[in-house]
C-alpha cells in the first residue's frame, strides 16, 4: 500500500502555532488508520525537544518518540500545507508539515523525493502554494527506481583513488540521514574550506548540501564513505566523523548487535586518543543523572497518570460528579491543602508551585472558553478537557522554554478538575503497603505531593534534570532520585527488585545476587551514616587536618529558618526572598517584609543570614511589575538588573532588611551581577538608606552566577564583602545549557572543568582581598563535588536543610591537603565525567 495517499494530504490549512500544526498533520495519519491518537502527542513532544525544521527551508518533518512505535498501525506519511507560515523554533518558519509514522524504511523514498524537491527552488515554491493535492502526491509519493544503479549518480560507492582523507562510518540515526541530521551535517561541513563528499548506494552526495545528503537515502546501519579533500581536511574529517557517530543532534537508541565502530581515517596524521568517559557495563543497569543522593533497594512501582475514558463516563455517568463551578472550587481547596501540607513539612519554597496551580484552575479565559463549549451543547467534562488542552497547546507553542513548560502545569490542573467532574474523588494511585521505588516518565507536582513519603524509597524518571522540581522535592524529603533515565525504564515490570543509586545516577533492574548483596550493604551504610550524621549534626564541620568549613542552609520562609536551627546549620547561606513577592496582586510593603526578615533574624540569633535581594524577572514574572516580553528571559531583565530598574521596589526591600538587621546578623546579597558598575550603584543606594535610617553597617556581597563576574573577580573583590557562587546558573551560562531542558540534563553538570576553573578563580581572588567565597547552588550538596569545592578554596557550603548533617559529616571525613591536590587534578580534566571518575577513584 502506498505510504502517501490523497486522503493524507491537506492544503490551505490554518494553524495558530507549531503544536497545532503538528496536531493537524498527525490527525491526517489518525483518520487514515496509520496511528493511534496517542502517537500525535509523541510527535509534538519530540518536535519541541528536537526541532526538525532547518532555518533555510519552509518544511518540518515531525515524527514520534521511540516509545511511540507501538502506536503505529501501518506506515504512513501526511502532508499539511499551511495558508500562513507559523514560527518553528527560534529561527524557522514553516509552510509545509510532513508527518511521519514509519514501522520500517518505507518512508525513505519520499525523503529522497523531498531531497530532490529541496534542490529545485521553483518546485519548492510550488509545493508551498499549490492547490493541487494530486501534484503533491505525484511530486513526493512516486516509487524508487527498481535498480539503484539507474539513479543519477556515480556507479561506485567509494572513490577508486581518494584525493584526500577518507573514513568509513556507520549511520547512527534511527531514521537515517533525514532533514534534521542532514541540516546539522551540512552546516558543520560548510565551516571548512575542504571539499566534503559522501558515497552511499552508488551515489555521491555533497555534504554541504542538505538535499544532496537526503537524496543518498542512507538509513540507520548504512555504511557510508566520507571523503574530505583540501587545506583543512584533517580537522574537517575528525570533526565531521565525531558528529556523525554522535548522531548529528538526534537522540540515539542502543546500537543494534552487529554494528561495529567505523575504521580510523585513512592517511590521517596520528594523534593521542581523547579521554573517554567509560562506565562499567552492569547487566540490567540503566544510567541516568543523579538528582538526590542515597542508595536504596526495593520493589519497582511503575507509575503513569491514566486519562479517564470520557466515552465510557458519558455513556455511564458516575454518582458524585461535580458541576464545573463545584469542581473548580474543590480543586482550589485541594491545592490550598497541598500548599499547607508542604509548608507543614518545612517545604514552603517547594510549595509555591501549588499557589501557581490554584491561579491556573480558575483562569477566566479558560473558564470562558469552557462555558462557551457547554453553551453550544458539549458535555461539561469534555468541554473542560478540550479547553485545558487548547490552553496547554498555546503554552507549548511558545518559543520560550520556561513558558512552554507551563503546558504541563495546565494539564496537571486540568486532570485534577476533570476527575472531580467525573466523580473520581479517591486517590489517583494507591501505593503498596511495602515501600517502593517509583518509576515514571514524569511526575507532576501534584503526583509527587500525593505520594505518602513513608511508602516511597526513591524516584527514577525519564524526564527532568538535576534541578527540576522532582530533584528539589526528593532532596527536601531525604529520598534518593535519578532523572533523565533511558526510555527502557518504562518497560520495567511492577514488583521487580531494583537498586536505585542517587549518588551514581543509576537504576539496576533485577540485579544478580552478588550485586544485590553489595547494594544492600551500601544501603545499610548510607542509612547508618545518615543516622550518625543526624546524631552529630551539632558538631562543627572541621576537616581531619583542622580546617573549618561552614555548612549553612538555603531557606525560603520563617518555618525553614526554625528547621535549619534544629538541623544545627551554621547559618543561612541563602534566604530566597521571592516567596514574599510571587503569587500576589501587589508588591509586599516595607512593613510586611520587615516583620518576616526580623522574625528570621531573631530565629537564627548570632548565626549569619545572607538575604538575597529580589531575584525575579522575565523568567519569573509578577503581575504588578510591567516588563516587556523577552525572547530569552534568562538573559534579560532579572536580578540586580530589575532591582536597579525598579528603584522604589528595591528601596522598600533594602529598607526592610536594614531595619531588621540589628535583630540578628543579616547580610545583603545581590543576584545576577555582571559588572562592577552594578555593585557600585547598589552599594551607594544601600549606604544612602542606611544613613537615612541610622542603623549600623551590614556586609554586602554578590552572587557569582554570570561568567563575567567570575572573570572579573579580582576587580569585584575590593568592592564587596563576600562572594556566593550560584552553581546552577553559573553552569547554565558557562556551558550554554538550559538547566530546564531535559534533553541536555546530562550536560548540565557543575563538575565541568570550565565551571570549576571559574569557581577556583573566584575563591582565589576573594582570599587575596581577605574575603570569603561560598557556594549556594545544588553542587554544594553533591557528595562528589564537596571535596573538589573545598580544595578550590570554597569557605562555606549552603545546602538544602535536610542535607546539612550529612554534608557536615562528609567534611569531617576529609583533609584539606588531599582535597587541594584533588582539585588541582580536576582542573586538568577534559569533561565533567572525567572529574567525577577522578573523585570516585580518589575516594575509594
Amino acid at each position: 500500500m502506498p505510504i502517501l495517499t490523497l486522503d493524507r494530504i491537506a492544503l490551505g490549512a490554518t494553524a495558530g502555532n507549531r503544536a497545532q500544526a503538528i496536531r493537524l498533520a498527525g490527525e491526517l495519519l489518525v483518520k487514515s488508520g496509520c496511528v493511534l491518537p496517542e502517537y500525535v502527542d509523541g510527535m509534538i513532544e519530540r518536535e519541541f525537544s528536537m526541532c526538525t525544521c532547518p532555518g533555510d527551508y519552509p518544511i518540518a518533518i515531525p515524527h514520534g518518540l521511540p516509545d511511540n512505535a507501538g502506536q503505529i498501525l501501518e506506515s504512513g506519511i501526511s502532508v499539511l500545507q499551511l495558508k500562513e507560515p507559523v514560527a518553528w523554533g527560534p529561527d524557522g518558519r514553516v509552510s509545509v508539515v510532513i508527518g511521519i509514522a514509519a514501522k520500517g524504511e518505507e518512508h525513505l523514498q519520499v525523503m529522497e523525493n523531498l531531497g530532490d524537491l529541496l534542490e529545485d527552488a521553483v518546485r519548492l515554491q510550488q509545493l508551498v502554494g499549490t492547490g493541487d493535492a494530486a501534484w503533491v502526491l505525484e511530486c513526493l509519493g512516486s516509487q524508487a527506481p527498481a535498480d539503484p544503479a539507474a539513479a543519477d549518480a556515480p556507479a561506485a560507492c567509494e572513490p577508486e583513488e581518494p584525493e584526500g582523507l577518507t573514513a568509513e562510518l556507520v549511520v547512527q540515526n534511527p531514521t537515517g540521514l533525514h532533514l534534521r541530521p542532514a541540516t546539522v551535517l551540512a552546516e558543520l561541513a560548510g565551516r571548512f574550506q575542504a571539499r566534503v563528499c559522501i558515497f552511499y548506494g552508488g551515489k555521491r552526495g555533497n555534504a554541504k548540501s542538505v538535499p544532496s545528503i537526503m537524496k543518498l537515502g542512507a538509513t540507520r546501519g548504512s555504511c557510508i564513505t566520507l571523503l574530505v579533500a583540501g587545506e583543512d581536511e584533517a580537522e574537517a574529517l575528525e570533526r565531521i566523523r565525531e558528529a556523525i557517530l554522535a548522531g548529528l543532534g538526534d537522540t540515539l537508541p542502543p546500537e543494534p548487535a552487529g554494528l561495529s565502530a567505523p575504521a580510523a581515517p585513512v592517511a590521517a596524521a596520528p594523534r593521542p586518543a581523547a579521554p573517554v568517559e567509560v562506565h562499567p557495563q552492569v547487566p540490567g543497569q540503566l544510567r541516568g543523572v543523579a538528582a538526590a543522593p542515597g542508595i536504596v533497594v526495593g520493589p519497582a512501582f511503575p507509575y503513569r497518570a491514566e486519562e479517564p475514558d470520557l466515552d465510557r463516563f458519558e455513556a455511564e455517568p458516575r454518582e458524585g460528579g461535580l458541576s464545573l463551578a463545584e469542581a473548580v472550587a474543590e480543586a482550589k481547596a485541594q491545592l490550598d491543602g497541598e500548599y499547607q501540607r508542604m509548608v507543614a513539612r518545612k517545604q514552603a519554597a517547594e510549595a509555591a508551585i501549588f499557589k501557581a496551580h490554584a491561579m491556573l484552575v480558575d483562569d477566566p479565559e479558560l473558564l470562558d472558553g469552557v462555558r462557551a463549549r457547554m453553551a453550544a451543547g458539549q458535555w461539561a467534562p469534555r468541554a473542560w478537557k478540550a479547553g485545558v488542552e487548547e490552553l496547554a497547546l498555546d503554552f507549548a507553542g511558545l518559543i520560550d522554554p520556561t513558558l512552554a513548560a507551563r503546558a504541563d502545569d495546565v494539564r496537571d490542573v486540568g486532570r485534577r478538575v476533570l476527575r472531580l467532574m467525573l466523580g473520581l474523588t479517591g486517590p489517583e494511585v494507591v501505593l503498596p503497603e511495602t515501600p517502593v521505588v517509583v518509576l515514571a516518565r514524569d511526575l507532576s507536582p501534584s503526583d509527587t505531593a500525593s505520594f505518602d513519603p513513608a511508602r516511597v524509597l526513591g524516584f527514577c524518571i525519564v524526564n527532568g534534570g538535576p534541578t527540576s522540581h522532582i530533584a528539589i522535592l526528593a532532596k527536601a524529603a531525604g529520598l534518593p532520585a535519578v532523572v533523565a533515565a533511558p526510555e527502557a525504564l518504562l518497560e520495567v515490570a511492577a514488583g521487580v527488585t531494583v537498586i536505585l543509586d542517587g549518588n551514581g545516577g543509576t537504576l539496576t533492574v533485577d540485579p544478580a545476587a552478588d550485586v544485590l548483596e553489595q547494594a544492600v550493604q551500601s544501603q545499610n551504610r548510607w542509612l547508618e551514616n545518615r543516622r550518625l550524621a543526624l546524631e552529630q549534626a551539632a558538631l562543627p564541620a572541621v576537616t581531619l587536618d583542622g580546617h573549618r568549613v561552614d555548612v549553612t542552609a538555603n531557606i525560603g520562609s520563617l518555618a525553614n529558618a526554625k528547621e535549619a536551627v534544629k538541623m544545627h546549620a551554621d547559618g543561612v547561606g541563602l534566604l530566597r526572598t521571592e516567596f514574599l513577592f510571587l503569587e500576589r496582586a501587589t508588591a509586599p510593603t516595607e512593613a510586611e517584609q520587615f516583620e518576616v526578615y526580623r522574625g528570621i533574624a531573631e530565629t537564627m540569633g548570632e548565626r549569619p543570614v545572607i538575604v538575597r535581594t529580589l531575584d525575579i524577572g522575565g523568567d519569573k514574572p509578577v503581575d504588578y511589575i510591567h516588563l516587556e516580553p523577552e525572547e530569552n528571559p534568562f538573559l534579560g531583565v532579572r536580578g540586580i538588573r530589575l532591582c536597579l530598574a525598579q528603584p522604589d521596589l528595591f528601596r522598600d526591600q533594602l529598607r526592610a532588611i536594614l531595619r531588621a538587621a540589628p535583630s540578628g546578623n543579616l547580610k545583603i546579597m545581590m543576584p545576577m551581577v555582571s559588572d562592577v558598575q552594578e555593585v557600585r550603584e547598589a552599594r551607594a543606594l544601600i549606604e544612602e538608606l542606611r544613613l537615612e535610617l541610622g542603623v549600623p553597617p551590614v556586609q554586602v556581597g554578590i552572587m557569582v552566577e554570570v561568567p563575567s563576574a567570575a572573570l572579573l573577580a579580582e576587580r569585584l573583590a575590593p568592592e564587596v564583602d563576600f562572594f556566593s557562587i550560584g552553581t546552577n546558573d553559573l553552569t547554565q551560562y558557562t556551558l550554554a545549557v538550559d538547566r530546564g531542558n531535559k534533553e541536555l540534563a546530562r550536560k548540565h553538570d557543575g563538575m565541568h572543568p570550565a565551571v570549576l576553573k571559574l569557581i577556583g578563580m573566584t575563591a582565589e581572588a576573594s582570599h587575596r582581598c581577605g574575603k570569603r567565597t561560598d557556594v549556594c547552588g545544588e553542587l554544594g550538596s553533591d557528595p562528589a563535588a564537596i571535596p573538589v569545592l573545598i580544595g578550590l578554596g570554597v569557605d562555606e557550603l549552603s545546602v538544602s536543610i535536610s542535607a546539612v548533617p550529612t554534608v557536615k559529616a562528609q567534611v569531617r571525613s576529609l583533609d584539606l591537603a588531599s582535597m587541594k591536590a584533588l582539585a588541582a587534578r580536576a582542573l586538568g580534566c577534559a569533561t565533567a565525567g572525567e572529574v567525577r571518575e577522578l573523585v570516585k577513584t580518589h575516594t575509594n
